[in-house]
């Protein structure tokens, strides 16, 4: 057992090497990174490799569904004009999600608990939504950080405030993404020692553990949620974002 709930997100060379100031160590964060790709692209391969039938096996649903849910939540944010933005936002919430549900599996590590991890994905979105933006407005895209109508007075009030929440956007995506899934991990690992530390304490405590062992699986139900929604939610802003840039809102 770890001495401390926060352990579990230490980031351990397995195989450690460098070239002068480069290190190119394999850690278990790598590790899981390709992990969840790999997954991810041999399910699309089994899938299609063989005929889709109009009587799907379990794994074409999941996948059936996960299309679905991407491509609703584009329409419903974006509308047509965010379809071609689909291959991106659908590779994103994929791969979210199966770090978030593969990080619940036992002895495993939760990239996205790591906040480096998830502002580079936050700034994948943000720099996308900046190229998308430019390419659609030009110089007017300027006009975001200057709302219609604004005196002059205003403006030298307005333009900064609104460059400091532009700059923030990223920022705040990464975040929370990387608390949720810090906090909820941390939790169940505490929940998981004290469970631990009465059961070995023997008596009544060992017959009370069970307690703490039902919180556990409750909280693991609730940590599952939180790992599906979160995906949702990360993937539901960069819509909103792209939303914002094309129509410079």
């Amino acid at each position: 057992m770890f001495n401390s709930p926060l352990e579990q997100f230490q980031i351990l060379p397995l195989l450690s090497f460098g070239v002068n100031l480069f290190d190119f160590s394999i850690t278990n964060a790598m590790i899981t990174t390709c992990i969840g790709l790999s997954f991810f692209l041999f399910i699309f391969y089994c899938l299609l490799s063989y005929k889709l039938n109009c009587f799907p096996t379990r794994w074409q649903l999941v996948l059936e569904s996960l299309y679905i849910s991407t491509a609703g939540l584009i329409w419903d944010s974006v509308g047509p004009k965010g379809q071609k933005y689909f291959p991106f936002l659908f590779v994103i919430f994929s791969f979210i999600l199966i770090s978030n549900v593969s990080g619940l599996v036992p002895y495993s590590f939760t990239i996205t608990s790591h906040l480096i991890q998830t502002m580079v994905l936050a700034l994948t979105v943000f720099i996308g939504v900046m190229i998308i933006c430019g390419s659609t407005h030009g110089f007017h895209m300027l006009s975001l950080f200057l709302p219609g109508g604004t005196s002059l007075v205003l403006a030298f009030l307005l333009v900064p405030i609104e460059i400091v929440s532009y700059i923030f956007k990223p920022l705040s995506l990464a975040v929370r993404l990387f608390a949720n899934m810090m906090a909820g991990h941390t939790l169940l690992k505490v929940i998981a020692g004290f469970a631990w530390s009465m059961m070995g304490s023997g008596g009544l405590l060992l017959i009370a553990h069970i307690v703490p062992l039902g919180v556990l699986v409750i909280l693991f139900g609730l940590e599952l949620a939180v790992a599906l929604i979160q995906a949702y939610v990360f993937t539901i802003l960069s819509c909103i974002y792209i939303n914002d840039a094309i129509a410079l809102h």
